[in-house]
C-alpha cells in the first residue's frame, strides 16, 4: 500500500471527525499536495456535517405502508411477519 491509498482510507473517518489531532494535521498536510484527495475530504465532510444535523426522520404507517406498495410493486411477494393475537394462542394445562 502506497502513501496515497493509506491517505484516502482514512478520508471516512477524516469526514466523521473520528481522527486523532495528530494523524489529522497529516492527512491534511499530505491533501494539500493532492488536490483531488482534498476535494474529496472537503465534499464527504460537509456531506456527512449536513446529515448530523437534519435529525431524526419520522417513519409512520404511511410510510410503511409506501414502502410495501413499493416493493410489491417490484414483483415481491411476501407477508410481513405479524405476532399472533393472544385470542389465538391456546392455553394448554400443565401436566405434572
Amino acid at each position: 500500500m502506497n502513501e496515497r491509498d493509506f491517505y484516502t482510507k482514512l478520508v471516512d473517518l477524516y469526514a466523521g471527525r473520528e481522527l486523532g489531532k495528530e494523524l489529522e494535521e497529516d492527512l491534511l498536510a499530505y491533501a494539500e499536495k493532492d488536490p483531488a484527495l482534498k476535494q474529496d475530504m472537503e465534499s464527504l465532510r460537509s456531506t456527512v456535517d449536513v446529515l448530523r444535523n437534519q435529525g431524526g426522520v419520522d417513519f409512520t404507517e404511511e410510510s410503511y405502508q409506501r414502502v410495501l406498495m413499493k416493493i410489491y410493486s417490484q414483483g415481491v411477494e411476501f407477508e410481513p411477519r405479524r405476532q399472533a393475537p393472544s385470542y389465538l394462542q391456546y392455553h394448554l394445562p400443565l401436566q405434572g
